[in-house]
């Protein structure tokens, strides 16, 4: 593993051609936004270059997404885009988890699994780092460019509320609406627009809530039953993890979402008493302060008793 700076990351990109990108297993607005974004700087450079995800895209991003027109080839470099670990590429990590030529990141945790790795983590979101690595590419971003960094930057900061939030990560914002970011239209796709499956499922998500650790601890558990009973799906429940941190006296918000195969994945919430990622890598996970993310090979109801157990110790 090599750490790399920002000019080293460009000179990578720019040797290599046939770059394929992965974007973490169910994918939020930073990895598909940083992806893109460097997608089609790619293709403006004349290279080859496409995005895979090894979950589906939600559909709230298609509006912003769907017009990248990417080629098929035979890949021969391989590119991680907000990518802590190799188990956040869901089933992608054991095909590609030994062959990542490069990584770009924002997480403090990042496991240094590629070749080379840049990690800026002082960015609140990947994709206020990826302009910078554009830049450097000698790519002017149009307007498709500032449209999918500025859903990442976003989607990543809660609406620029959350802490990781800096004085460069507004003028990154500033620059991309310069650009011809639809800063409008994106939030209200991201922040104010929801699907009548997802409010049902929100709805029974609620209804599930539970409090540990003298009511310090909320965790919502989202079941198979519960996307049956709404026709939602798990890419549908994006929005429901800060939900478990907006309760007065909570200081560690836990989502468990029951995978198919009786697994579940984990995403965890704090404030800036308790780090998240230190939760988050005791079960192999990581991410940040105050959002990551891990996966659970057993029950929820099993993952709930070990993650609560490790919420007590974090507290004391």
């Amino acid at each position: 593993m090599m750490r790399i700076n920002l000019t080293e990351c460009a000179e990578a990109l720019l040797e290599q051609d046939s770059i394929l990108i992965l974007a973490h297993a169910h994918p939020d607005g930073d990895t598909l936004g940083g992806s893109f974004a460097l997608c089609a700087a790619l293709l403006k450079l004349g290279k080859k270059a496409r995005v895979v995800c090894a979950d589906e895209i939600p559909n709230k991003y298609w509006d912003i997404f769907e017009a990248l027109d990417m080629p098929e080839f035979e890949e021969k470099y391989i590119v991680a885009v907000d990518v802590a670990t190799t188990n956040l590429l869901g089933e992608f990590g054991e095909k590609y988890g030994d062959k990542i030529d490069l990584c770009i990141d924002h997480h403090a945790t990042n496991t240094g699994y590629a070749k080379k790795t840049f990690v800026d983590s002082t960015a609140a979101a990947v994709c206020e780092t990826m302009l910078g690595v554009i830049t450097a590419l000698g790519v002017e971003a149009d307007r498709a460019i500032a449209d999918y960094l500025f859903t990442g930057l976003a989607t990543d900061t809660g609406c620029f509320r959350y802490a990781s939030v800096t004085e460069n990560t507004f003028k990154v914002a500033a620059e991309l609406v310069k650009l011809g970011a639809d800063n409008g239209k994106i939030n209200r796709l991201m922040f104010e627009t929801k699907t009548k499956p997802y409010a049902a499922i929100e709805r029974l998500a609620l209804d599930s809530m539970e409090f540990f650790c003298e009511d310090r601890v909320c965790i919502i558990t989202i079941t198979q039953d519960m996307y049956k009973k709404t026709g939602a799906t798990e890419v549908d429940t994006e929005a429901i993890p800060p939900l478990t941190r907006q309760i007065e006296g909570v200081e560690i918000g836990i989502t468990l979402r029951e995978k198919p195969n009786g697994e579940c994945k984990c995403s965890i919430r704090t404030f800036e008493s308790v780090d998240a990622s230190v939760l988050a890598a005791a079960f192999g996970g990581g991410g940040h302060k105050q959002a990551s993310a891990c996966r659970f090979e057993c029950s929820v109801e099993g993952a709930k008793q070990l993650i609560v157990a490790k919420c007590e110790e974090l507290l004391k």
